[in-house]
């Protein structure tokens, strides 16, 4: 098995909040692969006194513990029980039905000798590659769908679309989301490599358009993560006015990159 994960942040001056892993068993059975992509708050809080770090990490950790120990819990099950936990850590110092409470992007993959399960939940990606060299991209496009319009401030956002019906979803203070959740499972001999990505990752292909998921996978599995991430951000520089490409919330966004070769 080889892997490989590359995280940076998008601004050095500032915390990664990003989260990734790797999971192999004591037992030699199996893994998984998880990944979070924390959500930069608002200037004026979040009703939390903990930074998004802070949550990743716990809630990073919770997934982690949680999917290698309890292969009885699906996915799903497995995500609703990391958001109550980490909830529980911190409900009783902060305000967690504010709609900019700490939350995250999710991905996560785990496999035994038979299958592959995967669960995306918002904008981060997971591609999965099968032995013939097709990659088939696994993405949660809710937020994608929205018109440009409709993302117009963050206070719009947060009212009317930020976890609701006709919106989108992250994983925050309510374990319920895990049941909006893209979900699925496949025979493993059908998976030869994953790559999980962070949308500061993914611009290289849904911002830029430097090449489809194809290529993206190509270019991490032969050249390393390393060199995406180091040629999205020379996009980025290349067009800090961001007059090219409109749609990038930030100049440079923190990007995590994680491929495993099963």
């Amino acid at each position: 098995m080889r892997t490989e994960l590359v995280t940076e942040p998008g601004d050095p001056s500032r915390p990664n909040e990003d989260f990734a892993g790797v999971g192999l068993p004591a037992s030699g059975q199996g893994g998984c692969a998880i990944l979070l992509d924390g959500v930069t708050p608002p200037r004026d809080g979040t009703g939390c006194l903990h930074t998004v770090p802070w949550f990743t990490s716990r809630l990073g950790g919770a997934l982690t513990e949680l999917t290698l120990s309890s292969r009885d819990l699906t996915l799903p099950e497995v995500l609703s029980r990391a958001i109550g936990r980490t909830s529980e850590a911190h409900a009783n110092t902060c305000d967690l039905s504010h709609p900019r409470t700490p939350q995250a992007t999710v991905v996560l993959a785990r496999w035994s000798a038979d299958t592959l399960d995967y669960l995306v939940l918002s904008d981060s990606a997971l591609l999965l590659r099968s032995p013939a060299g097709t990659v088939t991209p696994v993405l949660d496009d809710r937020l994608g769908r929205l018109p440009r319009s409709a993302l117009a401030t963050d206070a719009l956002v947060d009212a009317t679309l930020r976890n609701k019906e006709g919106g989108f979803f992250t994983a925050a203070a309510d374990p319920s989301v895990a049941g909006r959740a893209v979900t699925g499972t496949v025979p493993r001999h059908e998976v030869r490599a994953l790559t999980a990505l962070t949308d500061g990752a993914t611009r290289w292909t849904e911002k830029f358009r430097e090449g489809d998921w194809t290529a993206l996978f190509d270019l991490v599995a032969k050249e390393g993560a390393r060199s995406l991430v180091d040629r999205v951000r020379e996009l980025e520089s290349a067009d800090l006015q961001e007059r090219t490409f409109p749609r990038r919330g930030k100049a440079h966004d923190d990007a995590t990159v994680l491929y495993v070769e099963l």
